[in-house]
Order: C-alpha cells, then structure tokens, then sequence
C-alpha cells in the first residue's frame, strides 16, 4: 500500500525532531533545520524533499530561498517547466561570498511535452577546452541506471517520468521531469569539477522524489523506483576514438575513425535504452585538426587555423518519444528563423550546418540531428553525408527503427 504524501511529510518531520533531540541539540539548532526545511519546502511548493537539500554538502549555515516569482516555484506553471533556487551562508563562506551567503541548490520541475525545447549545440560552441577558465574538465552525461530514465551531469540529476494519462495547469503532461543540481561544479564542494559521491547520491534521491511528487499531483499512474545507490563518478573525456564502446561505438564498428582526416577523439556515455537524448560527439585533437585545415582549409576565405582543442567537432544526437516532437536545429536567440526538426521528415537549418533525420521506433518518433562546427563544415560537410547516414542506420539497427528520412546529398554542402 503506498503511504499518503502528507504521512510521510509528517513522519519525516517527527523522526527529525526526534533526532535533533536525542543528539542534545540546543532549540536554537532544532529551530535552525525547522527554519530551513520550512525556506525550502515555500521556494518549492513542497515538491523538492526538504531533508534531502539539508543532506547535500553546501546546505549548513542559515539557509533560505530567492524571494521572486522566478526562482520559487508557482503551482499554475507546472507544465511549462519552474524551479526553485536556495542559498546557505555555509556555501557564502566557502567560496568567499561579499553577502554572507550563495546560492547553492536548484530544483527543477516541468512537463518535456511543454517545456522549451531541446536544442543540439551550434556550430559555435567550443565543446571542450581544457586551458579554458570554465572547463578544465570535460564530463559527458552518463545514464542515471537503476532501471530510471535518468541522466547524471558534473553538477546536477535529471530524470522523466510517463504520465499517460496525467494533467497540470489543466493540460496532459505525457512525460514528466525533474532535475536537482549544485549551481556550479568548481565550488569548494565538488572534486575534479564533478559532484563528490555523496552529493551525486543525494541529488538523485532528490530529483527521483520530485518527480514523483509532481507525479502525484499530476495524478500519474506511475512512480519511479528508488535511485541507485553507488552512483559512479564520470569518466572524464575526450577520449580516443579507436576506444569508443559507448555510444560512439558505431564510428568504431565503420571503421571511420581510421581516416588521417578523421575525427580522432570521442565525447561518449553508456548506452542506454531509457535515454531521451542520446549524445555522441566526435572531436578532432588539435594536432589533427591543425592538419585537417592546412590540407583542406588554409586558402578559404573566413576559415581560420583552429586555436584551441575542440574547434573541429561533429554532434550527434538521438531524441525520443516526447523528445522528439519538441526539438529545435537552433535556439531562437542564435537564430532569426528557427528551424523546427518535426518526426516524419528530414532536412538542414537554413542558415548552419545543422541536420536532421527521424525515424520510428516501437511506434514512437524519434529525431537524430547533426551538427558540424563552423570552420569544420567548411572542409568536411560533404564527407558527413555518409557519416551521418552510418550513424542513423546504426540506431535504426540497434532500435529497431523503420520510416527512416534522410536529408538530400545534395545539403551536405560546404558553402554555407
């Protein structure tokens, strides 16, 4: 029989109170963590496991929540995605706060069929550079497991939830997903850039809590199981191509990884079937791309010697189910005309290299896209018709995928 909400809210709070007491604390410790489940359970609307934040490793000292409409979450915007952002003067002190106190700890909550939607990189992006100030580390997502559609990134969890037949704010949800995270993964709290053991165990109980709270009231039939416990640390990338038995397993098994123009280096997670947004990504080393240009790229206008690792990368994405049906080639504040990626066809952005290809799999839709960085389409579009076809004819075969459409030969182009 499952426990009503509000008895286990009840419960988890007498067996603090009980704790607190039993440890000597003083009333003013016992109003302290009082105080502070109440900042956090008002900033998220009760949906975020109060004890749960208290656990993490930023969470002592005084804590309290952003006082704004954004920032805590609203009730009638469920569906359209909120969070709730809290602060400790624990985390203020440790990384030198002028106030006293930081923002730490971010819970999110919405609905994918209403969220904004997912978006594969541009061809502006830097995906790794590791002389850079920001990302000294590079750690692909990995799959949360335990039989849980989940994702665990440097800082932060993500799972989705289906909700067939749920509602919020009035309108059917399809899947939900909730996401619990630190605000940034080189704070005194995390180890190499990526959340230490136990803050990754924590912060997966917290987003699996949330999503089925928000379960609950979207009166979903379904609940997740409990989060896995022993959650490993992210194995730090890039990493040979030659090596690739994740989710870049496919360039290997082509034998594409063998050219001397070739990506030579991979960015990859485990493959896992759950996964919404399966990523694949192939980056050229410096000393390859360096060679990729004054072969093919020294002489054309606007393209440049690439100055730092990561210039030269090829993105893949696989999006499914209700991922699918809500994804974008471009941001719209990168892009004047959005190209929308719709199931059922195929086609380029209007204005980048960016593609798209879809399928159907288990009667579901799914979206593969492409995108190649902008001085890397100019020498090596043409190349990518092919590559991008072995990719998707790899999903279809792992997938059992049919209803393939292909762009044309003819968008693979390297003039635009």
């Amino acid at each position: 029989m499952r426990v009503p909400e509000w008895a286990r809210k009840s419960a988890n709070v007498l067996f603090c109170l009980v704790a607190v007491v039993g440890i000597g604390w003083s009333g003013k410790e016992i109003w302290q963590v009082l105080s502070a489940r109440h900042q956090i359970d008002e900033a998220c609307a009760g949906l975020v496991p109060a004890g749960r934040v208290l656990a993490l490793s930023p969470a002592g000292g005084t804590i309290t929540h952003r006082d704004a409409d954004e920032g805590t979450v609203q009730l009638d915007g469920l569906a359209d995605g909120e969070d709730c952002e809290i602060f400790s003067t624990e985390a203020g002190e440790k990384s030198g706060s002028h106030s006293g106190e930081r923002w730490f700890f971010t819970g999110a909550m919405g609905s994918v069929a209403q969220e904004s939607p997912f978006t594969p990189e541009d061809p502006s992006d830097d995906l790794l550079d590791p002389a850079g100030p920001y990302s000294a580390h590079v750690y692909p997502e990995q799959p949360l497991g335990g039989g849980i559609a989940g994702t665990v990134g440097d800082t932060a969890v993500t799972v989705h939830l289906p909700c067939a037949r749920g509602r919020l704010d009035g309108r059917p949800v399809g899947t939900l997903w909730a996401s619990a995270g630190l605000t940034e993964s080189e704070s005194p709290f995390t180890e190499r850039g990526q959340l230490t053991g136990h803050d990754r165990s924590v912060l997966a109980e917290t987003a699996v809590t949330t999503a089925n709270r928000l379960a609950e009231r979207a009166g979903c039939a379904d609940r997740l199981p409990d989060a896995p416990d022993d959650i490993p640390a992210l194995p730090e990338g890039p990493t040979p191509a030659v090596e690739a038995d994740g989710t870049c397993a496919w360039y290997r098994s082509a034998g594409l990884a063998e050219g001397g123009e070739s990506a030579d280096q991979v960015l990859e997670s485990r493959a896992d079937p759950r996964a919404w947004d399966e990523r694949c990504a192939l980056v050229l080393s410096a000393r390859r791309a360096s060679a990729v240009w004054a072969t093919r790229g020294d002489g054309l206008d606007s393209v440049y010697a690439p100055d730092r690792p990561g210039r030269y990368f090829a993105a893949f994405h696989t999006y499914s189910g209700d991922a699918a049906r809500n994804v974008r080639l471009r941001s719209t504040a990168a892009s004047d005309t959005p190209v929308d990626a719709e199931p059922g066809e195929a086609g380029r952005d209007t204005e980048e290299p960016v593609w798209w290809a879809s399928s159907v799999c288990a009667g579901k839709p799914r979206v593969h896209t492409l995108t190649l960085s902008s001085a890397y389409a100019r020498v090596a579009a043409p190349a990518y018709e092919r590559i991008f076809r072995t990719y998707v004819d790899d999903q279809a075969r792992r997938h059992g995928c049919t209803g393939i459409a292909f762009p044309a030969k003819a968008s693979f182009r390297a003039d635009r």
